[in-house]
């Protein structure tokens, strides 16, 4: 058979029946999603069999079970002469299968069988998203954080709040620091006394509990040096970017974001092609805490911007300004490492050995260079959109030119 989007249709579609037309549809999704032609032809085959599988045991697609679909498995399993390579491709075929078919409603929801622990992080979660209204990312992280608690304390069985003591707090505080650096730690400590305060306002924990939870050596007095990238290490990883690939565009764009405008990688993510205001040069972040401000849309960014717009990002019904460049194509997802992938790409290309391979280098460096300038405290704060202005004062520390004016001379020393 020849490989092409029609042959691939028509494949799923000699099923006949209902089945024909959501398995076309299934097909049609991932040519929207701008799969290769090769592998929506072999997605189509592995769809048309587990079609026939169905068809041949009277099991309609809107009927189908979890124990179908085991049954389904072991048959293929079975089958020795395939390879392992090959089951594990069947099996990826058949959740995007049953993905795209539950999606639609036309079979039932995967059972899922949450614990005791999953169902009382969940009331955790919504406490803390409809009573506090916390941003969606710190719910996930706090959520997470008592999900491991409560499994750590309880395992898959019952969960007794009242059972806990000041002892378990500190023991899975311990054990997390084995695998933790201070900074992640401190972040487990919050969410672990958010939630024990949660349980304290249900009247399941005793009062004072979550004052027990250790407390992690931090000295706010002397935060870190800021570790940013140099001004010319960053010009030779935009300029390493290949504008005449779609990726190099896209690549070249956000690293601008990151060096002019010093955007966060949460923020570049969440970035919508609504965002922008070409009559007026303006662009619309949402920032950390659902906060949205309106920043400049700098020359060199804005024509970034509109040759990936032009040449460069694939047609997608999808809003987000920057897409992945493979299938299924659309936004970044939130909580992915996809700016940091395109940073490090970038610096391995321009043979720069950065401070470090994140993306936060480039805000740090926006900082450096607006204070190296002349610019104060508080206009660093607000470029950056800080809420805090001790968040802004980690950058005195990186002018050693004007900080060694400002030095007492040592007794006895040279002068």
């Amino acid at each position: 058979m020849e490989l092409s989007y029609e042959n691939a249709d028509a494949l799923v579609r000699t099923i006949g029946g209902t089945s024909a037309e959501h398995l076309g549809a299934f097909v049609g999704s991932l040519i929207g999603k701008q799969y290769s032609v090769s592998y929506v032809c072999q997605l189509a085959q592995h769809a048309l069999a587990f079609g026939r599988w169905c068809e041949a045991r009277n099991i309609s697609l809107h009927a189908l079970s979890e124990d179908n679909i085991v049954r389904y498995q072991r048959s293929r399993q079975q089958r020795r002469s395939r390879c392992l390579e090959a089951r594990r491709r069947e099996l990826r075929a058949l959740g995007l299968l049953l993905g795209f078919l539950r999606d639609q409603g036309v079979c039932p929801a995967a059972c899922e069988h949450a614990t005791a622990a999953e169902e009382v992080a969940e009331g955790f979660a919504q406490h803390l998203q409809h009573d506090h209204g916390l941003a969606d990312i710190t719910v996930e992280n706090y959520t997470r954080t008592a999900r491991q608690f409560l499994l750590w304390r309880f395992g898959q069985g019952d969960v007794c709040l009242r059972d806990l003591r000041a002892t378990d707090a500190i023991t899975f505080v311990l054990s997390e620091a084995k695998r933790m650096r201070p900074p992640a730690l401190k972040c487990v400590v919050t969410a672990l006394r958010s939630f024990l305060r949660y349980g304290q306002f249900r009247g399941e924990v005793p009062a004072g509990l979550a004052a027990g939870v250790p407390a992690v050596a931090g000295w706010a007095t002397t935060p870190p040096v800021p570790k940013a990238i140099s001004a010319e290490h960053a010009q030779r990883a935009i300029d390493s970017c290949d504008c005449q690939t779609s990726v190099g565009l896209r690549d070249r764009a956000v690293l601008l974001f990151l060096a002019r405008l010093g955007l966060r990688a949460v923020e570049i993510v969440r970035l919508m092609l609504d965002d922008i205001d070409w009559d007026h040069a303006q662009l619309r972040v949402r920032g950390k805490g659902g906060w949205e401000s309106l920043l400049p849309l700098t020359a060199d960014v804005g024509e970034a911007i509109a040759a990936y717009l032009e040449h460069g990002r694939p047609t997608s019904q999808d809003r987000h300004l920057f897409l992945r460049s493979v299938a299924p194509i659309r936004g970044l997802m939130e909580g992915s490492d996809g700016i940091g992938s395109i940073v490090r790409y970038a610096l391995n290309r321009a043979k720069v050995d950065a401070p470090h391979r994140g993306s936060h280098q480039f805000r740090h460096a926006l900082a450096v260079h607006m204070l190296q300038v002349g610019a104060s405290l508080p206009e660093i704060g607000q470029v950056l959109r800080h809420r805090s202005p001790q968040s802004t004062s980690i950058y005195a520390k990186v002018d050693l030119t004007a900080l060694r004016a400002l030095a007492m001379t040592w007794p006895g020393g040279a002068r």
